[in-house]
């Protein structure tokens, strides 16, 4: 399949999503994890609750990876949009930035992510507000494209919210989504997770290549299932560029995001060893410097009936 390269970034998003349980052995480093498990919890619970860390975190990714999702999903100038899980907006600024007759209607669960996007998205064209993906607050048919970049992996009743998402979308418009390749494609994440395993073999299963539709043709097939019609996949790879490797590491230390939680969760000779390792597997054997990983994002449309 071919991949489309659309431009670069400094931040990702990490997100703890795993569809299955291993059963492992336990080093004195899982017992450590094992302890701290509950506060894991606790900061998965708070890990996207402020808005500015996670722009820093993923924000800036996301809008690297807006023109070419707009473009695949065939967002025209002149439709009425709606965002699901709009974040802090980066859909709906991309749109209203290169299509001056748009409407934009961003929702999100998020007080905070709906408050960044208010102040930060000036368009009058765009507007945003408190949501929930799987009870849409709209009419049948109120939309010419429903939009969700990077959220359906996080929506607990993915099955419900594709029927709403279908339902507020009139017949001939398109309903899209995009989630990030998390079993191989993006490279910032496997390198973390795979030494995150292997400095903590029993965080396995919070992995990252364990996220529902995080591989090829499962949003197509859920977007099948919804009765979507001619239905579309494509990836979207996004290189990206790194100045140097507290570019890359210090974000991971803000406790924003899954990764975030997770780096919080560890003792501080845990979190130092940590580094070591990714510090070897993006420098190699260089002290510091720029350096570039890709990343791709598995995207599918669908027209509603």
């Amino acid at each position: 399949m071919k991949h489309f390269l659309i431009g670069s970034a400094t931040a990702i998003m990490l997100v703890l999503c795993p569809s299955h349980r291993a059963a492992t052995a336990q080093t004195p480093s899982d017992s450590a994890a094992t302890a701290g498990s509950h506060n894991l919890k606790e900061r998965e619970a708070k890990m996207f609750s402020t808005s500015a860390g996670y722009e820093r975190y993923m924000g800036r990714w996301s809008r690297r990876l807006v023109p070419g999702y707009i473009e695949f999903a065939g967002v025209k100038n002149g439709d009425r949009v709606l965002d699901v899980g709009t974040g802090t907006g980066a859909v709906a600024a991309g749109i209203a930035a290169t299509m001056p007759a748009a409407e934009i209607v961003g929702i999100d669960p998020s007080e905070a992510f709906i408050s960044y996007a208010k102040n930060n998205v000036t368009s009058g064209r765009a507007r945003f507000e408190i949501g929930d993906a799987q009870s849409l607050n709209f009419p049948d048919a109120s939309f010419d494209q429903t939009t969700a970049l990077l959220v359906m992996n996080f929506i607990p009743d993915h099955d419900k919210a594709i029927r709403e998402m279908r339902r507020a979308t009139r017949p001939g418009g398109v309903v899209s989504a995009c989630v990030w390749d998390y079993a191989s494609g993006m490279e910032m994440i496997r390198t973390f997770w795979d030494e995150v395993v292997a400095l903590v073999p029993s965080l396995e299963p919070k992995h990252q290549r364990n996220v529902k539709f995080a591989r090829e043709g499962q949003l197509g097939e859920l977007w099948r299932k919804a009765g979507l019609l001619k239905v579309e996949e494509k990836p979207l790879v996004i290189e990206q560029s790194f100045q140097s490797f507290d570019d890359y590491w210090q974000p991971f230390l803000g406790q924003t995001g899954a990764a975030g939680a997770l780096v919080g969760t560890l003792s501080d000779d845990q979190r130092r060893e940590l580094e070591v390792r990714m510090r070897k597997r993006v420098l190699g054997t260089r002290d510091d410097g720029p350096f570039v990983l890709k990343a791709r994002a598995w995207c599918v449309r669908g027209q509603a009936s």
